[in-house]
């Protein structure tokens, strides 16, 4: 495992006490956590993307998925 040095602000870290105290987590446990969830929400928007410029892609109409949905029930 690599080891990463930032700079935040003083509130940044604060708050990042308080929720690790609070999780009872260590301050490294935390950040980790969070980096991770960044990450995969950061790819998953460029996934996201992707298929809205995808021409190929179908696109729905909501009020036709609506319909189906409430038919289903």
């Amino acid at each position: 495992m690599m080891q990463v040095t930032a700079r935040v602000p003083d509130s940044v870290i604060e708050a990042l006490d308080a929720a690790a105290a609070e999780l009872k987590r260590s301050r490294a446990d935390v950040i980790r956590q969070a980096l991770e969830r960044y990450v995969e929400d950061y790819l998953d928007v460029g996934i996201a993307l992707e298929r809205l410029r995808d021409p190929t892609d179908p696109v729905l109409d909501w009020d036709d998925v609506k319909r189906e949905l409430l038919a289903a029930d």
